[in-house]
């Protein structure tokens, strides 16, 4: 099966280089292929599509924190835990924009606003989409995270000037109503269809570690794959360890070499997605991040602090970049101012 599949690498994935059709046993078989011959190929598919020395610097800034209604059980955010966290107001326009400078002058290059919403009220959406105006004019990508969205809200932010919006699976169809009961797949789904419709682009991935198997991770991937069209950017998050939260209970962090693996298959299905390491970079090692790096993945967050946990340094992120010979908008002396 592995020789099989190595051997019909060249076409599997169609005329346009995209296929839409994957089932899980091809995953699982490309999950479990030789770890050399599988970094091959991944790395083949990546060159075919990106520059394999370039990775994509983002910001992301939490806009409004906390009080969330959802019950999702990895989330330091939602109101149903005592997590410690104090719950706040939409931020001002000023100071978001402000932020957004001082990202843009650090290396960033997308800049992604996120609140801890179930779905935005129109009064709140009004503020967003002023937000998203004036970032988009300081020549940054714009992308929001903002909870379900109606169609006509999603044509509001097009509107406004928004590229991305992000919405993530989060896991598998099987492992789903173990970590939120609040939320459906299926509600998840129909806003990435209203935000595809606008005409934003997709960013979605999902969350690994929470106390999902191998299978569960696959069948994340497998069901982005399968959608009408890939997401654009496919961030990939190890669950960072919040307290008071149900996922404690059951959290297991996977081992470098899945981690690799899954960056690998990420960018074997989706050849032409931006796959992002986002949440949980504090615990990677540099070599563990130039690995994944190796295996396709071209993205990450900068900043200290992603939302409400932390992040790897900016001077951090410089340093090894540049020790990797990787192109990026950062560099050790933006860093450092």
């Amino acid at each position: 099966m592995a020789d099989g599949l190595l051997e019909a690498h060249s076409d599997d994935h169609g005329m346009d280089g995209i296929r839409h059709d994957w089932s899980r046993a091809e995953a699982e078989a490309l999950y479990d292929l030789p770890f050399a011959d599988l970094m091959f190929r991944a790395q083949s598919v990546h060159r075919t599509n990106f520059d394999p020395n370039h990775v994509e610097t983002a910001s992301l800034l939490s806009i409004k924190t906390g009080g969330c209604p959802e019950d999702c059980g990895y989330c330091s955010q939602s109101a149903h835990y005592d997590t410690g966290l104090k719950a706040t107001k939409l931020m001002a326009q000023a100071d978001v924009v402000a932020t957004a400078q001082r990202a843009r002058d650090a290396g960033a290059t997308r800049f992604c606003m996120a609140a801890a919403w179930r779905n935005p009220k129109d009064r709140d959406l009004d503020e967003v989409c002023g937000m998203v105006s004036a970032v988009k004019q300081l020549g940054m990508e714009t992308c929001a995270t903002l909870g379900m969205l109606t169609p006509a809200q999603a044509t509001r932010l097009r509107d406004a000037g928004l590229d991305f919006y992000n919405h993530n699976v989060d896991t598998s169809p099987e492992f789903y109503d173990q970590i939120i009961t609040t939320r459906t797949l299926q509600d998840r789904i129909d806003t990435l269809a209203h935000v595809r419709e606008a005409g934003i682009k997709v960013c979605c991935g999902g969350i690994i570690g929470m106390g999902e198997d191998v299978d569960d991770r696959l069948g994340m991937l497998v069901l982005l794959a399968n959608l009408p069209s890939h997401p654009e950017s496919v961030p990939i998050n190890l669950w960072n360890e919040v307290k008071g939260v149900p996922v404690n209970d059951t959290a297991e962090r996977p081992d470098a070499i899945a981690l690799a693996r899954l960056v690998a298959v990420a960018r074997i299905l989706m050849p032409r997605s931006v796959v992002r390491l986002s949440a949980g970079r504090q615990y990677m090692t540099d070599e563990l991040q130039a690995l994944c790096f190796l295996a396709g993945a071209n993205s990450i967050f900068i900043g200290d602090v992603l939302l409400t946990t932390k992040n790897p340094q900016v001077l951090r992120d410089a340093d090894l970049l540049q020790r990797l010979g990787v192109n990026s908008r950062l560099n050790r002396s933006q860093a450092q101012a």
